[in-house]
């Protein structure tokens, strides 16, 4: 069968079978090595052995390493190994014919061996069940994870699974013969996938492309992945509509796009210069990295062990998020000790977000007349979604003029910024509005300043933004600007103010909600949403919040039916 993997075709799967050749691999080894290594009852369990000229042999284990003697190593013992396993490439690494086993030469200054790492590889038939159901979709996938964690390994189990189960034409692009052994007959580890051998490592971004140009491959498969050019010829590969397969050394996707090199695989970084009105709404140095093109891997694997991986589905979306300090989720999948994959999604936070969609407050200031300007001001009023911890209570929003009396729970609290405090509180004792002045703005639901002190941008204001604060720009700090800002919160608005239709504060909610999720879909792979008709204040928050996303949005249509259009940001 062709194409994705069934159901059957996964549960048909065994769950861990190892071949490992152990044999082969001791026999090259000096004698007294040998004769140390099968006296140990753990000896299937061996990583790798190192020799290093003048210091004892040492075996390596999962659970740690061993000495393997007291005797030193000599050259003879190195010249030993050396002439009973294949030729050494110009990256210093060889194999032992028909195995998978790798052997790493050290050399003096001369070029003459003077260390070896002499590793065991092992084809371990069932490690791609972690992963197999993403294989099978056709996408891209990079493997990420740190020396010896089972990248290769599970590369290996890959490659089989594609050209074996699936049926599909899989070219190996083997750099040092270590996914498919050394020698010219390919292990049956790979099954009937096809390998390419590289003769020089720098020459490896060119059989990458002659793999696509002359063998007509639907799926191509990369180890070590390490330089800017073969990056490049892995987008190139991709853009051909070939799945791509491939590992590079880093733990996390967040190594991925800082290493120069590597980048590029997960879209690029680019430096852009925003404007002062956008680095303002987006409480942002002026200066900023974004996403530079779409990704060349859609899917990223992190190998945390040999049993457990996390993984990232919509990379362009994460990176985005990333970049932004948005938190991203990871799925993150292990086996049981039954065998049996288990599933989990763990949030990661790679830096403060500007906001989490679980909780959040909002007090809906909203203009007096239908023109969608705020009243007694040039700039709009910053309704903005703050973090969890950061949220008032519920009972601290706004209520309607009709539920004014009605309103329950502590009031909300403003803290003013070069607007008279008397002034203000003998406004809010006159039109007995449920509103509170508070001396620090950390405690401050609202901070109102006027427009002359906002213009400057003080400190107490930037940081106000930075901490999320919704900031209410009055023209000037007079009574009669005072108790128009003031009326928004309680029974005076009724007196012929009734607004735009921004409506109640649930309203306000339901809308940012809808926002969101047409967020959501967006970035999930939809090219555009439409929403509700809203009120030109509602439509002004909704354009902020997609904004806040990296998304574009548009108003469209007219009143009372003009809405907001939500869509991919053309790039």
């Amino acid at each position: 069968m062709r194409g994705i993997l069934t159901e059957q075709q996964l549960q048909a799967r065994p769950n861990r079978q190892v071949v490992d050749d152990l044999d082969a691999f001791i026999n090259v080894l000096p004698q007294r090595v040998r004769d140390r290594l099968h006296e140990r009852e753990d000896v299937n369990q061996l990583v790798e052995v190192i020799l290093d000229l003048g210091r004892p042999a040492e075996a390596r284990f999962p659970a740690g390493q061993e000495l393997l003697g007291e005797e030193d190593v000599t050259h003879e013992d190195i010249q030993h190994v050396v002439q009973r396993v294949g030729h050494f490439g110009d990256d210093n690494r060889a194999g032992i014919e028909r195995t998978l086993h790798r052997i790493s030469v050290m050399r003096n200054r001369a070029g003459d061996p003077v260390g070896l790492t002499c590793r065991v590889g092992r084809a371990v038939f069932g490690s791609v069940r972690l992963i197999e159901d993403l294989v099978g979709t056709g996408e891209s996938i990079l493997l990420l994870g740190r020396p010896g964690v089972g990248k290769t390994t599970m590369l290996r189990e890959v490659a089989r699974v594609l050209a074996d189960d699936a049926g599909k034409r899989v070219v190996v692009v083997d750099t040092s013969n270590e996914i498919a052994g050394d020698g010219d007959v390919p292990h049956p580890a790979i099954g009937r996938a096809r390998r390419l051998q590289v003769p020089h490592t720098e020459l490896q971004h060119q059989v990458m492309i002659e793999a696509v140009e002359n063998h007509m491959p639907e799926v191509v498969i990369i180890d070590e992945m390490s330089t800017e050019l073969e990056a490049m010829a892995a987008r190139t590969i991709s853009e051909r509509g070939v799945q791509l397969i491939a590992t590079a050394h880093g733990n996390t996707l967040a190594n991925v796009i800082s290493n120069p090199s590597l980048a590029d695989l997960a879209g690029g970084t680019q430096t852009v210069t925003l404007g002062d009105i956008e680095a303002r709404r987006r409480r942002t140095q002026k200066t900023v990295l974004e996403r530079k093109h779409d990704p060349t891997f859609s899917i990223i694997v992190e190998i945390r062990e040999r049993n457990s991986v996390s993984m990232h589905r919509d990379v362009g979306s994460v990176v985005d998020r990333m970049l932004r300090g948005i938190p991203v989720a990871q799925e993150v999948r292990w086996l049981d000790d039954d065998g049996d994959v288990r599933t989990e999604i763990e949030e990661h936070l790679n830096a403060e977000p500007e906001f989490r969609t679980a909780a959040f407050d909002v007090n809906p200031i909203r203009p007096s007349n239908g023109s969608g300007d705020w009243p007694g001001s040039q700039q709009p009023g910053r309704v903005e979604r703050r973090p969890v911890a950061q949220a008032a209570p519920a009972a601290s929003a706004v209520a309607p003029p009709s539920a004014a009396a009605e309103v329950q729970g502590p009031p909300v609290k403003v803290h003013p910024f070069g607007v008279p405090k008397p002034a203000l509180v003998e406004a809010i004792d006159q039109l007995k509005v449920p509103v509170e002045v508070v001396e620090f703005a950390d405690e401050a639901d609202i901070f109102v300043t006027t427009k002359s002190h906002y213009n400057r941008r003080p400190s107490a204001v930037r940081r106000a933004e930075r901490e999320g604060v919704p900031v209410y720009v009055l023209r000037r700090g007079t009574d009669d600007q005072i108790a128009l800002f003031l009326r928004r919160f309680g029974a005076a608005e009724s007196n012929g103010r009734s607004g735009d239709g921004a409506g109640e504060n649930g309203h306000v909610r339901d809308a940012l909600e809808e926002v969101e999720t047409a967020i959501n879909r967006v970035m999930s792979g939809e090219r555009k949403v439409e929403l509700s008709p809203q009120a030109s204040f509602i439509r002004r928050l909704q354009h902020g919040l997609a904004g806040k996303h990296n998304v574009g949005s548009s108003s469209t249509g007219r009143e009372p039916g003009r809405r907001v259009v939500i869509r991919r940001r053309r790039r």
